[in-house]
C-alpha cells in the first residue's frame, strides 16, 4: 500500500510558503520548471541537450562512478560492506557526459553517475538558466546537478530541505517518513557511498527473509513519478529512494535549510552520544531522554530556562558568537582527554 502525494500545478512562492512547507510532507508541482531551457532541448533530444551541459562544464574535477552492467545501477557496498561494488574517480564532467553518450544505447549499459554536482562552480553558465521562483533567494542554498543513466539511489535522508527538479529522462522517488528508519535497515553511519547512512534493502528484489519489517515501511510509503519539469519537495530528513528510469538522466536540486547559521549537523550529536548514552544501564538512559527532552525537543514547547534570567543562564543561553565557542571549547577539551 502506497499513500498519495499531493499534487499542485500553477504554484506560487505564496503557496509554496503557507499550504506546501508548514505541512513537513512531500508535494508534486507538476511543469514547475518546464520553462527551463535544459528542459526544452531534453524533450526535444538527449544529444541537444548533452552538448549544452558539456559547452558549459568547466574543467573542476567530480566525482564520477562507475559500475559494470552486471550491478542493474545500482550503486551499492560490496558483499562485506566494507567496500562497494562500483569505482568511484575525480574527473572533469566531460568525462561522465562523454560516456553515457557512447553508452546511450547499449542494451545492458555500464552504470554512470555522478550526484551533487554544484552549478556554480562546475557549470556556471546554467545558472541563469535554472532560476527558482518558489525561493527567496535571501538565504543560503546549494544548487547541484544530478546526471547519469539508469542508476537507483539507495534510500537516505538528507538534512536540508529540497527541491528537486527533473530535467531530464522520467524518475521514481519512493519516499518515507522518518519514522520508519527503523523498518528500512540502514547500513553503517560513518562508512558511506556519499555521505548519508542508506538503507541495505534492495527496492527491486526485496529480500524479506532478510529485512521482514521493510514489508511494515511500504505500508507507509509514497511513489512519486516525475517527468521532465516536474519538481519534488521533499522536508528535512524525508527518507528517499530514487530510480532513473531513461538511459540519459538529470536532475537539479535545490537544498537550504531554515534553521540558524550556528547549528551544526545533528549527526554529531548522535556520534558523541555512542560515548555518553548509548551503552549506559537502559533506566539511566531512558532518565536521560526526559532531561533532553526538557532541555532540547521541548515537546511542550516552553523554555525551560525562562525562570533563570537571561545573563544568568550560561550556555543555555540566546546562542551568540561567543556562546558558540565557549561551547565548542567545553566539547573539545573533553573530547581531548
Amino acid at each position: 500500500m502506497t499513500h498519495v502525494i499531493p499534487v499542485y500545478s500553477n504554484v506560487s512562492r505564496d503557496v509554496f510558503e503557507t499550504q506546501i512547507v508548514p505541512t513537513g510532507r512531500p508535494a508534486i508541482m507538476r511543469g514547475l520548471v518546464s520553462n527551463w531551457p535544459m528542459v526544452s532541448l531534453g524533450l526535444r533530444s538527449h544529444r541537444e541537450l548533452y552538448n549544452h551541459v558539456r559547452a558549459a562544464a568547466t574543467s573542476d574535477p567530480t566525482v564520477i562512478w562507475t559500475g559494470s552492467p552486471e550491478i542493474k545501477g545500482r550503486f551499492f557496498y560490496s558483499h562485506d560492506l566494507r567496500g562497494f561494488n562500483h569505482a568511484q574517480e575525480k574527473a572533469p564532467l566531460a568525462v561522465l557526459l562523454d560516456r553515457l553518450m557512447r553508452h546511450h544505447d547499449d542494451p545492458e549499459p555500464p552504470g554512470f553517475y555522478a550526484g551533487g554536482v554544484p552549478l556554480a562552480s562546475h557549470l556556471p553558465a546554467l545558472m541563469p538558466e535554472t532560476p527558482m521562483p518558489l525561493l527567496d533567494g535571501k538565504g543560503e542554498r546549494r544548487v547541484s546537478l544530478w546526471i547519469g543513466n539508469r542508476v537507483r539511489t539507495a534510500a537516505h535522508w538528507d538534512l536540508p530541505q529540497n527541491l528537486a527538479c527533473v530535467v531530464a529522462g522520467r524518475r521514481r522517488f519512493t519516499l518515507f517518513p522518518i519514522e520508519q528508519i527503523r523498518n528500512l535497515y540502514f547500513g553503517p553511519v560513518d562508512f558511506t557511498l556519499s555521505g548519508q547512512p542508506i538503507s541495505l534493502v534492495d527496492f527491486i528484489e526485496p529480500d524479506l527473509e532478510r529485512h521482514p519489517r521493510f514489508a511494515e515501511a511500504m505500508q507507509h510509503a509514497q511513489v512519486a513519478e516525475l517527468e521532465p519539469g516536474d519538481c519534488l519537495y521533499m522536508p528535512s530528513l524525508c527518507i528517499h529512494h530514487v530510480e532513473s528510469l531513461d538511459p540519459f538522466s538529470a536532475m537539479i536540486n535545490f537544498w537550504w535549510r531554515d534553521a540558524p547559521a550556528y547549528t551544526e549537523a545533528p549527526i554529531f550529536s548522535l556520534l558523541h552520544g555512542l560515548l555518553t548514552l548509548r551503552d549506559l544501564p537502559p533506566r539511566e538512559r531512558q532518565a536521560w531522554r526526559a532531561v533532553f527532552d526538557h532541555y532540547l525537543f521541548r515537546p511542550d514547547g516552553e523554555d525551560p530556562m525562562a525562570h533563570i534570567p537571561q545573563d544568568a543562564q550560561g550556555l543555555f543561553a540566546t546562542m551568540t558568537p561567543e556562546i558558540k565557542r565557549r561551547l565548542k571549547a567545553t566539547l573539545v577539551s573533553h573530547l581531548s582527554r
